[in-house]
Order: structure tokens, then C-alpha cells, then sequence
């Protein structure tokens, strides 16, 4: 009896990864050929209660990409469907086949649009292609999630990475976070923006900016893309400085768009850039700080501090927090969730704070119903200044939820 002919092997592609220190991923092993159907090798620890489900998604991927034969061996280590899609739509992509096609999740419905002066005290860092990290991100309650495409993922898997988060992004509920996105230094930050701004993530972060045309250059690439998507949520930009030339056009940077709501610091690269040590002190930053704060503040964005890198050391995170806020930044990053909390604290007006702030606040509130001119508190006159600050201070107070909304007219 003559052999069966062979079935040649076209193009080929992997993604993914797979292991006994894995979870929640998969390795994808594709291979197109010129008949056969759609072969799949599945080896999974579910594979007797969601097999046949598996292999199905894994299957109308791969069509959806206009693949119709192919081998496919996979090794599951727990993934979600949002993941298998994205590993398989990686693999295939990588055997140079369907670059244009996006066979998207079934989305969940949106949170609320992210509105400019929305509450940033916490933004939490999630490697870009760990999903692992994702699911319960939001459980964590930061202000924000950031998934991360940048330094957090290795150069050979920035393509997969992009294709992660663009699902999670459909998918993943974040809770009550703002959902950003760091995307890679210009110019391979467009191609990160091309496979995400369709998928509306509320905020960019724009690393190692140094000029207000790079700025731009994201602002325009957003405006772009969201025109031809169909995206008409608001997507905010928060540009990073992490060098000299950054630092000293920071208020050029924070005024390029009016999609840029915010200006943050990344003193890991910028103390690389100056060639000193980065201390727990952190005197060698000191100018670079301030000058993110002043040019924030004259743009009329929020100043957003660096991470803390120390994860175990968290009383000295309480202290850089609460220095940060005395300063005048109104957030920091995060790089694990037990520094959210005490990120938040750190942020948070104190009671004799607070309370000092509600009574300048009331007389400044009787004067105006008097129509005076003059606020005066006990024996003490209250300067113009003082007050604003007080006025600012409620309402943030207000903003993190220390206090409960007022009547119409009595509002600060």
C-alpha cells in the first residue's frame, strides 16, 4: 500500500509560554500547511472540561486570520480565552501571515469615560505581557492600571505584548481604574498606538519625552486613529520626562495637546541621563521635580511623582509620598499593590488638615453670603491665597471621598 503523501509545511510562527512556573499562558506552536484542515495538538491541564472549547476558539482564530490548514500544538498552562485568542493571533502573525486582520475578543461594556482631573494618586504598573498580572489587577482598587509596553517586555515580544493588552483592554473589568497604557519610546510607540488606541484605553503614557513635537507626534497618531476606529471616547496622554532635555522643556511637553492632562517624572532614567546615583533622599532630583511641578501646575495639568523603588522599605515610601504631596504632585506610580494603600494615605489630607481647611473654607463662605470682601476667622484675617489653598484642599478632600457632596450653593 503506498504511503499517504507528505504534507508540506508552509510558514511557521510561535508564541506564548509554557512551564512549571507559568500560569495563566499558553505556548503556541503553528505551522501552515497546503491541506489537511486545521489540525490542533492540545495539551492542557483543563483539557477534560474545556478541550473541545479550546480547540474551537483556537480553530475560528485561526481562520478568522484566513488561515484554513494548519498544525498547531499548544500547551495550556491555565489561560483565559482572551489570552489563547492573543497567543494564536501572535503565532500566526509571526509566520507572516494575516498582519492586518484582528479577530477581537467579544467585548465587556466600558466603564465611564475618563474625565481630565479625574483622581491619579496610584496608577499601578502591570508587565505587558504577564497576564498572570491582569485579572485581579482591579481587585487592588488603584486610581489607575498601566500596562505596560515598554521597559517591563523584552524587544523580541513587544508584537505579542501589544496583542495582550489590546484584548485585556476589551475584556479584563478594571474596576473603578483608569485604564493607560505605556507604550514604547517614538518611533515604535506608533505601531504600540495602531493596535491599541482602537480599543479606547483611557490614558497614554508617553516615555522619554524630551520635545513638544514628540508630544504632538502621539497627539496627532491618536486624533488619527480614533477617527478612523470610530473611537470617540476621550484618551488622555501623560507624558514622561526621564532626561536633562526633558526636564528643561517640560513646560513646552505639558501644553503640546489638549489631550495631555498630566506630567510625570521617571527618575530611574533621568539619574541615568545626569550620570549620578538615585538616592532615597533624592536631592540629586530635587530640581528636576520642582520643575515638573511648576511647569504641571502653569499648564494647568496634574504633577504626578515617580515610583518608589524599594517595595520592601515602605515607611520610606511614606515619607517620599508624603514629601510629594507637600511639593505639589498629586500622585506617584506603584510597582507592587502593597504600595497602593500607602501611596493613597500619603495623599490623603490629614484630619488637623482638613479641619483647619473647612473653617477658613465656612468663614470664607459667610463673607461671601455678607458680601464682604474680607475673610476673617476668629480675630485672624484670612489672605486670598490662604483661601484658595483651603478651597483646593476641600475639594480634593471631596474628590478621594472624605467628604460628602454639598447642596449646590454651599459647594467649595
Amino acid at each position: 500500500m503506498p504511503a499517504a503523501p507528505a504534507i508540506s509545511a508552509l510558514r511557521r510562527g510561535e508564541a506564548g509560554r509554557a512551564g512549571s512556573d507559568v500560569r495563566s499562558d499558553l505556548h503556541v506552536s503553528f505551522e501552515e500547511h497546503t491541506s489537511g484542515g486545521i489540525q490542533i495538538d492540545l495539551r492542557s491541564r483543563v483539557n477534560l472540561y474545556y478541550g473541545e472549547r479550546i480547540r474551537q476558539q483556537i480553530s475560528e482564530v485561526v481562520r478568522s486570520l484566513g488561515v484554513e490548514h494548519a498544525q498547531l500544538t499548544v500547551v495550556d498552562e491555565g489561560a483565559l480565552p482572551f489570552m489563547i485568542a492573543a497567543r494564536v493571533e501572535a503565532a500566526v502573525r509571526r509566520a507572516g501571515i494575516a498582519a492586518d486582520k484582528q479577530p477581537l475578543p467579544e467585548a465587556i461594556a466600558l466603564p465611564q469615560p475618563s474625565t481630565r482631573d479625574r483622581l491619579r494618586r496610584s496608577r499601578l504598573y502591570l508587565p505587558g505581557n504577564e497576564p498572570k498580572y491582569f485579572i485581579n489587577a482591579g481587585l487592588h482598587a488603584p486610581d489607575a492600571i498601566i500596562l505596560d509596553l515598554e521597559d517591563s517586555v523584552h524587544f523580541a515580544e513587544k508584537d505579542a505584548a501589544r496583542i495582550l493588552v489590546r484584548n485585556a483592554l476589551r475584556v479584563v473589568d478594571f474596576g473603578a481604574a483608569e485604564r493607560m497604557v505605556r507604550i514604547n519610546q517614538l518611533p515604535l510607540g506608533l505601531q504600540d498606538l495602531r493596535e491599541i488606541v482602537p480599543v479606547a484605553p483611557d490614558l497614554i503614557l508617553i516615555p522619554k519625552v524630551e520635545t513638544a513635537q514628540q508630544a504632538s507626534e502621539v497627539a496627532d497618531a491618536v486624533e488619527s486613529i480614533s477617527m478612523r476606529s470610530g473611537v470617540t471616547r476621550p484618551i488622555w496622554l501623560m507624558p514622561i520626562l526621564e532626561s536633562a532635555l526633558g526636564i528643561e522643556n517640560a513646560f513646552a511637553i505639558a501644553t503640546a495637546s489638549e489631550r495631555v492632562v498630566a506630567l510625570t517624572i521617571g527618575l530611574e532614567d533621568y539619574t541615568a541621563d545626569l550620570g549620578v546615583a538615585k538616592t532615597p533622599g533624592g536631592s540629586e532630583s530635587l530640581y528636576a521635580r520642582l520643575r515638573v511641578i511648576n511647569a504641571a501646575h502653569a499648564a494647568h495639568v496634574q504633577a504626578i511623582d515617580s515610583v518608589y523603588g524599594n517595595v520592601g522599605d515602605t515607611e520610606g515610601l511614606l515619607r517620599w509620598g508624603e514629601n510629594s504631596r507637600a511639593m505639589g504632585f498629586e500622585g506617584m506610580g506603584c510597582i507592587h499593590p502593597i504600595q497602593i494603600e500607602i501611596v493613597h494615605r500619603a495623599f490623603t489630607p490629614t484630619a488637623s488638615e482638613l479641619e483647619k481647611a473647612l473653617k477658613i473654607v465656612a468663614a470664607y463662605n459667610d463673607a461671601q453670603a455678607s458680601g464682604l470682601g474680607v475673610v476673617s476667622l476668629g480675630s485672624k484675617m484670612i489672605d486670598a491665597p490662604v483661601v484658595q489653598r483651603a478651597l483646593k484642599l476641600v475639594a480634593r478632600a471631596r474628590q478621594i471621598g472624605l467628604l460628602a457632596e454639598l447642596p449646590a450653593g454651599d459647594q467649595a
